[in-house]
């Protein structure tokens, strides 16, 4: 139980005394003290996950517990679910840590350190939180520090640009969650998650709580990079050091969807389940197009780091839709495997950070053969990238039809496209140009001068990432646990029953995985094709694809429209749908 506050205590102050006494001790002493933090903050995360398994841990800061049903005192909520997510934090943070020890050129200040226990200690607050307005103020320290470390290298006007976009776009975001805070307070007079849903449950929902719904949703989908609130993220994560996109690929926008879950269940599933189809239909629906399109944008990227943009935003959309489905097999499923597939992620920008310090940029059209000095970093990437495609049909353990087919296929264009640049860049495949790809703006990519380094402090945490996504990915009997665990996390313990993934299932991960290798060498020799395709794939998709192209144009001002025109959107369906 004594463990539950240390999660968060412990990195916050450590950064406090870093802030306060790092300039007074060696450069390295502060990355060897932040990595030992990060890595206790997993340690005692994943020690959460065992302990609460049989029993949801609350922890009331203060003692100030529930007097009459009115809880006046801050608490977090522990369950596997959660603590697992939690613990994905930590292990990132301590990947990222370990890797900034060899990625940067000369001594690395000590705020870089101390921005990202900050950034640690807010995300795993966030994750336990189960009072909302505690959720938002952890969402603003831990976004405040990641701008931050988006605009590291702020001598150059590229990384202002996009720490500037994510600042705008996730405060106005941000400033949504609020609003819908103060429309529950007012008509509740609670911030407590649980407090909120028994206050609403039994009455039939209101103009007042659909906008409330609605603006909460948009603000944590805003932080996922849903579409289409997810043009800052590709500008973002372009920008931020490699080390630090280990945390931002790996579990950042992620938070945003457990977010969503966490509000729908506890707060407003008791007003709002009787309109469960409507919801599902709004969730799937924005999962499938943010699914679709970032697969497709991912492709279509020369820049490893915007593809990666891409790629978290498309498997966002997967889990969007695996959470949509509003059952407990979809919200332990996609438990199970975002917690996977963050770990992959992780593991493949730890290769991207090796590439990076020994070519000294991360394009793969500029990169073509200069990673033949790093097989290793290959081998990582390579595998990496099959486990990306595989995984995330996973999620849909209780889905049939047509949507495991779907999602196969965008994860298996989003694996596809890094195995594609995995053989330009450590093969020599492909040709060096790419008419059909969309190149970074000149000098973004650059980010250290190259080094030649033995690079195992880049690439080895990304092995230890990438073991431990396999076995949490395929391991027997962690899915039947997670689906038991998610009947308790809504509420439906009653209906718990023994779940084991099918053969079906492997069969869909199988599946995406060899579409991932037909994709990468369609991407590297669709030259060699009959003309009549190609003449024929330019006519049908050249045009739309240039177009969808222009809309990603860093100018912030068109991300506040599209963010206003899709909470108008959301909001109007929620306000037709919902009765």
């Amino acid at each position: 139980m004594t463990l539950v506050p240390l999660v968060v205590a412990v990195p916050l102050l450590a950064a406090a005394v870093l802030a306060a006494f790092g300039q007074l001790a060696p450069p390295r002493l502060g990355n060897l003290a932040s990595i030992g933090v990060a890595l206790a903050v997993t340690v005692m995360c994943t020690v959460l996950v065992f302990e609460s398994s049989d029993h949801t841990i609350t922890y009331w800061f203060g003692g100030w517990e529930p007097r009459h049903g009115v809880a006046i005192g801050i608490s977090f909520g522990v369950e596997p679910l959660s603590a697992g997510l939690a613990a994905l934090v930590g292990a990132l943070a301590t990947a990222a840590l370990v890797v900034s020890w060899d990625y940067f050129d000369g001594p690395v200040p000590q705020y870089f350190y101390v921005l990202t226990l900050i950034f640690t200690g807010a995300m795993v607050g966030f994750v336990l939180s189960s009072d909302l307005f505690n959720m938002f103020v952890f969402f603003e320290v831990m976004s405040v520090a990641a701008f931050a470390l988006t605009g590291y290298r702020i001598e150059q006007p590229s990384a202002l640009q996009g720490a500037i976009n994510f600042a705008v776009v996730n405060s106005i975001g941000a400033f949504m969650i609020l609003t819908g805070i103060a429309l529950l307070y007012g008509r509740t007079g609670a911030l407590n998650l649980a407090q909120i849903g028994r206050s609403l449950s039994g009455h039939p929902p209101d103009g007042l709580v659909i906008v409330a719904f609605t603006a909460i949703v948009v603000g944590f989908l805003t932080k996922a990079g849903a579409v289409p609130f997810h043009f800052w993220l590709s500008d973002a994560y372009a920008v931020a050091p490699a080390p630090v996109c280990i945390l931002f690929a790996g579990v950042m926008s992620d938070l945003g969807l457990h977010a969503v879950a966490r509000t729908y269940w506890d707060a407003f599933s008791g007003t709002l389940g009787g309109d469960a189809e409507a919801i599902r239909a709004v969730f799937v629906g924005v999962g499938i197009l943010t699914a679709v399109l970032g697969a497709v944008f991912a492709f279509l990227q020369s820049s490893l780091k915007r593809m990666f943009a891409f790629i978290v935003i498309s498997h966002v959309g997967v889990f969007l839709a695996a959470l949509g489905l509003l059952t407990a097999r979809g919200l332990g499923g996609t438990a199970i495997y975002v917690v996977a597939d963050g770990l992959a992620k992780g593991a493949i920008f730890c290769g991207i950070a090796d590439v990076a310090r020994r070519v000294g940029h991360t394009d793969e059209l500029l990169a073509h053969g200069l990673g033949r000095r790093c097989p290793e970093t290959g081998v990582l990437v390579a595998l990496g990238a099959l486990t990306l495609a595989a995984l995330p049909p996973l999620a849909f353990l209780s889905s049939g039809g047509w949507l495991p087919a779907l999602f196969a296929a965008t994860s298996a264009l989003t694996g596809g496209a890094v195995l594609r640049a995995a053989g330009r860049i450590f093969l020599e495949l492909g040709p060096a140009r790419d008419a059909l790809l969309v190149h970074a703006p000149p000098g973004e990519e650059r980010e250290v001068a190259p080094a030649p380094r033995a690079g195992v402090l880049l690439w080895g945490p990304g092995v230890g990432l990438l073991a431990a996504a396999l076995v949490l990915g395929f391991a027997p009997g962690l899915a039947g646990g997670a689906v038991e665990h998610a009947h308790e996390f809504m509420g439906t313990e009653g209906a718990a029953t023994t779940f084991r993934p099918g053969a079906g299932t492997y069969a869909w991960a199988l599946g995406a995985a060899l579409g991932a290798l037909l994709v990468a060498w369609l991407g590297l020799y669709r030259r060699r094709l009959p003309r009549v395709l190609r003449a024929a794939a330019d006519r049908g998709v050249r045009p739309g694809l240039d177009r969808l192209k222009l809309l990603h144009d860093g100018v912030v001002g068109e991300y506040v429209t599209w963010l206003t025109v899709g909470a108008a959107l959301l909001g109007g369906l929620f306000a037709v749908l919902i009765r």
